[in-house]
């Protein structure tokens, strides 16, 4: 009688372990699925990234405006050792930006790292809203 009882149960916990084995066999490989779709995701950006910005750099290749930014900005630093009317010019000229709307700051900001291909110094940017 009992080896007539066993036989059944032993069936059930056979099927109940197989179940227990078969999902945890399925949550490895969607826990597998989830990290390959990551990485790629990451590759994907990482990728797009860097064409970015060789096509940025390739498109400043004939243009003038990098040249201009620079000398735009170079007029501060000439400024400055021009006595102190030229320091006085750069210091005044300095504060009237700092009134300028954050939107205008940043937006400069944005202009100059795009003109020379550097995507990632819009991070110094980004704390103006």
């Amino acid at each position: 009688m009992i080896q007539a009882l066993l036989g059944p149960i032993g069936a059930l916990a056979s099927t109940w372990l197989a179940s227990k084995v078969e999902t945890k066999a399925a949550e490895t490989r969607m826990k597998v699925s989830e990290a390959d779709a990551k990485a790629k995701i990451m590759l994907s950006a990482a990728t797009s990234e860097a064409d970015w910005e060789k096509i940025m750099a390739q498109g400043t290749q004939n243009s003038w405006k990098d040249e201009y930014l620079v000398g735009l900005f170079s007029i501060p630093l000439i400024l400055s050792f021009c006595g102190e009317w030229g320091r006085q010019t750069v210091s005044d000229g300095f504060e009237a930006l700092s009134t300028m709307p954050d939107w205008y700051q940043y937006t400069l900001g944005v202009i100059v790292a795009s003109s020379f291909a550097v995507r990632s110094a819009t991070k110094f940017f980004g704390g103006k809203k």
